[in-house]
């Protein structure tokens, strides 16, 4: 329930200056009835000047004389027309000042690893403009050769819960529009906890990568020679055939 601008004030005047219950002013000005009771019997709030709900468009007499003539009736505060709407501001969201730098490197991590991504979805999650995500997709940006792609949610511009959310409609609307995804991408659309389920995939080490087919059996034409160099061997046993004696050493 929506409360009054200086709850505490505004509690006070109308204990001084109406006949409503202390449970009507506790709800309207979201106090507990014995803290509204302690104002009545100045305990609480002493020295606090009333504040006039009236005056400042809270209340109007009407809806205090309402609640005078029935001790059931809940107060409510005035709506400004012009205020309507007011909550659900369009537009990026304020990005504070110590987080500015980093938007450049969130909306590249989102452009390299989602680019299933609009730009309106970009800007309301890191809260920039749609020019300087056009910059960064192209590459036209004036600080690109210096952009190092981090990952939104590590930076705190926006929850994973965001992230996530903004994944998942992407993904609907690319099936909607019967785009084919390769593999890669459905990868990406996975949400956090789903992908914290799974089980991990076996990765070869970036030392070695490149080098799935080196076997230790070495060149096979290595082997192909070592097999006719055994051929071309003598026998080992023709070392051992001695000539019949009598034949070369007879004496005449």
């Amino acid at each position: 329930m929506a409360k009054p601008i200086m709850a505490r004030a505004t509690a006070v005047w109308l204990v001084d200056n109406t006949t409503l219950t202390f449970k009507q002013v506790a709800d309207f000005c979201g106090f507990h009835e014995l803290e509204v009771q302690g104002i009545a019997d100045g305990d609480v709030a002493a020295g606090v000047k009333g504040f006039d709900p009236i005056a400042n468009n809270q209340l109007t007499a009407e809806e205090i004389q309402k609640g005078e003539a029935d001790p059931l009736h809940k107060l409510k505060l005035k709506v400004y027309a012009a205020a309507a709407g007011e909550e659900k501001r369009r537009g990026p969201r304020y990005t504070p000042l110590s987080k500015r730098q980093d938007r450049p490197a969130s909306i590249l991590w989102l452009v390299k690893f989602h680019p299933e991504l609009t730009d309106g979805q970009v800007s309301k999650l890191v809260g920039t403009t749609k020019p300087t995500i056009q910059a960064i997709r192209e590459r036209t940006h004036w600080n690109i050769a210096n952009i190092q792609p981090i990952d939104p949610v590590a930076l705190g511009l926006c929850k994973q819960s965001e992230l996530d959310l903004a994944v998942q409609k992407a993904a609907a609307k690319r099936a909607k529009e019967g785009d084919v995804m390769s593999d890669d991408e459905r990868r990406k659309l996975v949400s956090t906890e789903q992908s914290l389920g799974m089980e991990a995939e076996p990765r070869i080490p970036t030392a070695i990568e490149g080098l799935e087919t080196f076997s230790l059996s070495g060149d096979p034409r290595e082997d192909d020679e070592a097999d006719e160099k055994e051929e071309n061997l003598p026998d080992a046993d023709a070392f051992f055939n001695l000539p019949e004696s009598g034949t070369d050493d007879e004496q005449p």
